[in-house]
């Protein structure tokens, strides 16, 4: 998602993965197996605060919005639920998050230049380097990535189980959830991955990269075009 990235100054960056797959041989040949798990410990430390909030919440949430001596929940009852939760989840978990991508995004750097030795370390040098604002880097798009993946991927959950249900093609168990999911999962990533490669480039960048996320957004299309915005 940041490959090929305009930076400041300005530089000419080489192709260097192509593709799921040519990516994952890259990766392993320059930078050892490893480099597939770098940011793990941020990436659970953002799963378990972010989803336990995002997806613990939900149901509650999607209640309150729900007309008293209603049965069903109406779409939009689903959607606000979905925009809610996603935006109270990334305002707890943004660190993570940040740091998550800026880890993983040091990786392919030779050691002398890598930024952080730990994710804790990563922590400390963006809280000391950037402020306390710098782990909040890309909030707004991160709300907005979140808030569309929510209603993409619960909404449609629950809407997929429901229409499995009625049509009695499949019962309530483990293989309907499953189904219901995959399709959920499939739908959110293809609406949601403009914002989500802004939101990547956006949280990556250094001070002064970029002037706000929109300014991003605009060199993403004049470097990439469109088809940059389905990096990854």
């Amino acid at each position: 998602q940041i490959q090929g990235e305009v930076r400041i100054p300005r530089s000419i960056s080489s192709v260097e993965y192509r593709g799921v797959l040519g990516t994952l041989s890259t990766m392993v040949r320059t930078e050892g197996a490893r480099s597939l798990y770098s940011g793990l410990a941020a990436g659970l430390q953002r799963q378990m605060s972010f989803a336990s909030i995002r997806i613990g919440l939900y149901d509650s949430v999607k209640q309150l919005y729900t007309p008293k001596g209603t049965e069903n929940t109406g779409m939009a009852a689903r959607l606000l639920a979905g925009c809610t939760t996603g935006a109270v989840a990334v305002a707890c978990a943004q660190p993570t998050d940040v740091v998550k991508v800026r880890f993983q995004a040091s990786g392919a750097l030779p050691d002398s230049a890598r930024r952080y030795s730990g994710t804790v370390d990563a922590y400390r040098t963006i809280a000391r380097e950037e402020g306390i604002r710098g782990l909040w880097r890309g909030t707004l798009p991160n709300i907005a990535r979140n808030a569309i993946i929510n209603c993409g991927e619960l909404v449609t959950y629950d809407l997929l189980k429901d229409a499995l249900l009625r049509a009695q093609l499949m019962t309530d168990n483990v293989p309907c959830h499953f189904v219901a999911a995959f399709g959920a999962g499939f739908c959110a990533t293809v609406v949601a991955s403009p914002v989500d490669v802004v939101k990547t480039r956006y949280m990556n960048s250094s001070p002064g990269q970029y002037r706000n996320a929109l300014s991003c957004l605009l060199a993403l299309l004049m470097q990439d075009g469109l088809a940059g915005l389905y990096k990854g």
